[in-house]
């Protein structure tokens, strides 16, 4: 089953180091911090072992306002007194593991970071290895990236200078020639036909 989008939704990341906080003390500091009324709020989740808190807001009109309004980062206050940053960001579509090929082991993996970046935040990247089943269980080539998605990600991309296959569950296929979703490369309309020598040699002659 494929994952839907998250709408009118914050999430709020806290510090992975950082105490671990209550829901109690999460529902205070929200409406300390934010102000928030009940009927602008239509869910608060929490993920603990990701030190996450999610905020569905009823439009997104209100989403908005608080976005702006934090400038994208609150602090908490724990008891002892320590502080946590917290980033701010609109929920994205989910944590996704995906397949990344083409790349060559010589491409380091702050390159394959930086560009995955704008597409979510970059949990890990590790790399495929071949079964057991093989002589050699060794790396086949493949990336395998975890990413908390917020949008898709096009099923080709140029890296280093290599044109990447990405693959993952949900992924909306991509056209091979100009990335948009929605056809597939024969029926692009960017796609420029391109006369042989052969049919051109036959054109000269039929034309004289």
């Amino acid at each position: 089953m494929t994952m839907c989008d998250r709408q009118n939704t914050l999430v709020y990341i806290f510090d992975p180091r950082s105490p671990r906080i209550t829901a109690y003390h999460i529902h205070e500091w929200i409406y300390e911090q934010l102000r928030l009324q009940e009927d602008e709020i239509r869910m608060i989740q929490t993920d603990g072992p990701r030190r996450q808190v999610f905020i569905k807001f009823v439009t997104n009109e209100k989403m908005q306002t608080v976005l702006l309004s934090t400038k994208r980062q609150m602090e908490y206050r724990h008891d002892d007194g320590e502080v946590s940053i917290v980033r701010i960001d609109k929920a994205g579509i989910g944590m996704r593991r995906f397949r990344v090929a083409n790349l060559t082991p010589e491409d380091p993996d702050r390159v394959l970071r930086d560009t995955m970046s704008k597409y979510g935040y970059v949990k890990d990247i590790s790399e495929e290895l071949w079964s057991r089943v093989y002589k050699y269980p060794v790396s086949n080539g493949v990336r395998i990236v975890e990413l908390h998605l917020k949008q898709h990600i096009p099923t080709y991309m140029l890296i280093v200078g290599h044109r990447v296959l990405i693959s993952y569950e949900g992924q909306p296929t991509t056209c091979y020639g100009c990335n948009e979703a929605g056809h597939q490369f024969n029926k692009c309309p960017d796609r420029k036909t391109v006369t042989s020598p052969n049919s051109l040699h036959k054109v000269r002659n039929v034309h004289g």
